[in-house]
């Protein structure tokens, strides 16, 4: 069982990671400038179930026995950046869609928007090294159960997420509604995503272990 001052220790730095830029939350940035608040949510509960994953994967050994294998290590990385290389074409070829002029952009649906969070999270194995090198720093084998530890610890770290992501994806959109309804303001968004997310797979394919 985690002492309160740890579980407030590692909960407090989980908030500033979740403010540090990477690729999740440019991610969700991206999404609600371009899609609105609602449409972020859904990509921050997809990249949290993600999290459920990688943490299940942790407390349950099974991160150590992926980690070990560099097979595995480059099959996903280049599965990652091959996800975002089709986000990039999707945000560069993006029609745009203005009042009620010209044919209209279909929204995309909720589990579409929760199944891009869940693969941007699962198809970046930098996560998983983050995971095995972060968690393990609060556990202490004397408290009791290491893998009960470990799931109380991926619980607080996604409670985080939610509140940082959450307000990420507020303002990202409340700044974005007025862009939203200029078409040129949009196209210039989905270039910027495009690259984004061109430079994220580039950077993702040349990552090492």
């Amino acid at each position: 069982m985690l002492t309160l001052q740890t579980a407030l220790a590692f909960f407090g730095v989980s908030l500033l990671l979740g403010i540090t830029p990477g690729p999740d939350n440019v991610f969700v940035l991206l999404q609600s400038a371009s899609q609105g608040r609602r449409a972020g949510m859904w990509v921050v509960l997809g990249l949290c179930a993600g999290l459920v994953v990688h943490t299940t994967a942790i407390a349950l050994g099974l991160a150590a026995v992926f980690a070990a294998s560099e097979t595995a290590f480059v099959l996903l990385k280049f599965a990652g950046a091959a996800y975002l290389a089709y986000l990039a074409w999707q945000a560069f070829s993006a029609p745009v869609s203005v009042g009620h002029s010209g044919a209209q952009v279909q929204p995309l649906r909720a589990r579409q928007l929760v199944l891009r969070g869940l693969l941007m999270n699962l198809s970046n194995p930098k996560v998983v090294f983050f995971f095995l090198a972060f968690l393990p720093q609060f556990v202490a084998p004397e408290r009791g159960p290491v893998a009960w530890q470990l799931a109380q610890l991926g619980a607080l770290f996604i409670a985080a997420t939610l509140l940082t992501f959450g307000a990420i994806s507020y303002f990202a959109a409340t700044a974005g509604q007025r862009l939203r309804s200029s078409a040129k303001a949009q196209r210039w968004m989905n270039r910027v995503a495009a690259t984004v997310f061109a430079g994220l797979a580039l950077r993702l394919a040349l990552a090492q272990r």
